[in-house]
C-alpha cells in the first residue's frame, strides 16, 4: 500500500473514533459519515472532510472501514441503495470492524467481488482501551491478497492481527471470543459479589484474585470501574446483547448448546430491563450487588 491513502472511515463513535483518529495521525486522508455528526468532532477538526452519507464517503476512498453497532447498519450501509457496495471504486477495499453476522460478511464479500472490489470482515476485540492505546486484537475473514493489503493499516490500530480464513471466518472467530468475554463476565461478577457478601473488602478480594488464575482481562480492567461505580460504556450491554443473540444463531445452526452462554444472555436481558443498556457491560455487576 502507498504511504498515503483515502480513506472513508464510517461510524465514529466510543472506539471508531480513536481508531480512525490512529489512522488520520498516520498520514492518511479521512472521508467520515456519522449518524451524529457531533462525535467526528475532533476528526473533522483535525483535517477530515464530513459526507452526507455512507456511501458518498465510500465513493471518495481507496479504502472503506466500517465500525458500527448493528448487523442491521452494516447491511443497510453495504448493500442498500446508495450504499458502499454500490458507490465504491473498482479496486477498492473494504473493511467492515463491525462485530455482525458471519453469513452477512459471506453475502457482502460476494456482492462486492461482483463489482470488483475486496471485501474484508475484521471485528475487533479490546473495547475503548484497546482502540485509545491501537492495541485492539483484529480477527479477520477474507482473501489472503484483501488481507496482505489491509494489514498495514490493521497494524496501526492494533497489535494482536489473524486472518483466520475466508469471508465469515472473523466473524466467526469474534463470535469465539465474545462467548468467552460474555461468560467470563459473569464469572468475576459472581466472584465479587460474593466476597461482598461474605463480609470482605471486594476492592481487596479483587486485588489478590486478578493476577491469579482467576484472572482476566475484564476482570483487570472492567471490574475496577464496577467496583467505582463507574459504568460508562466501554462497550455497550446493548452491543453484547447483539452479539450473543448473533453467536446463540450461529450455534443452533451448527447444532450446538452452549448453556452458559445462554444463561449469560438471560442475565444481560435483566440488565437491560433494569433501563442500563447504553451502561458498560460492567453493569452486570451493578444488577449482582442490587440482589
Amino acid at each position: 500500500m502507498s504511504a498515503s491513502l483515502s480513506i472513508a472511515f464510517i461510524g465514529t463513535g466510543v472506539m471508531g473514533r480513536s481508531m480512525a483518529g490512529h489512522l488520520q495521525k498516520a498520514g492518511h486522508a479521512l472521508h467520515v459519515f456519522n449518524r451524529t455528526k457531533e462525535k467526528a468532532g475532533a476528526l473533522l477538526e483535525a483535517g477530515a472532510q464530513w459526507h452526507e452519507t455512507a456511501g458518498e464517503a465510500a465513493a471518495q476512498a481507496d479504502v472503506v472501514v466500517t465500525m458500527l453497532g448493528f448487523p442491521s447498519d452494516v447491511e443497510t450501509s453495504y448493500l442498500g441503495a446508495g450504499g458502499i457496495i454500490e458507490r465504491a471504486k473498482p479496486g477498492a477495499l473494504l473493511i467492515d470492524m463491525t462485530t455482525s453476522s458471519p453469513a452477512l460478511a459471506r453475502r457482502m464479500a460476494a456482492a462486492a467481488a461482483s463489482r470488483g472490489q475486496v471485501s474484508l470482515d475484521a471485528p475487533v476485540s479490546g473495547g475503548d482501551l484497546g482502540a485509545r492505546e491501537a492495541r485492539l486484537v483484529i480477527m479477520v475473514g477474507g482473501d489472503a491478497a484483501g488481507f496482505a493489503q489491509a494489514k498495514p493499516l490493521f497494524e496501526i490500530m492494533g497489535k494482536n492481527i489473524a486472518l483466520h480464513g475466508g469471508p465469515g471466518a472473523g466473524q466467526c472467530c469474534k463470535m469465539a471470543n465474545q462467548i468467552a468475554v460474555a461468560v467470563g463476565m459473569v464469572a468475576w461478577c459472581e466472584a465479587l459479589v460474593y466476597a461482598k457478601k461474605a463480609g470482605l473488602d471486594p476492592t481487596a478480594v479483587h486485588g489478590s484474585i486478578s493476577g491469579g488464575a482467576a484472572g482476566s482481562w475484564a476482570l483487570t480492567h472492567l471490574a475496577p470501574r464496577a467496583l467505582s461505580d463507574n459504568y460508562a460504556p466501554g462497550f455497550y450491554v446493548k452491543h453484547i446483547l447483539k452479539d450473543m443473540r448473533i453467536a446463540l444463531e450461529s450455534a443452533a445452526e451448527m447444532k450446538l448448546d452452549l448453556p452458559g452462554l445462554a444463561n449469560a444472555r438471560k442475565l444481560y436481558e435483566q440488565v437491560a430491563a433494569h433501563g442500563w443498556e447504553d451502561c458498560g457491560t460492567q453493569a452486570l455487576y451493578r444488577f449482582y450487588a442490587a440482589l
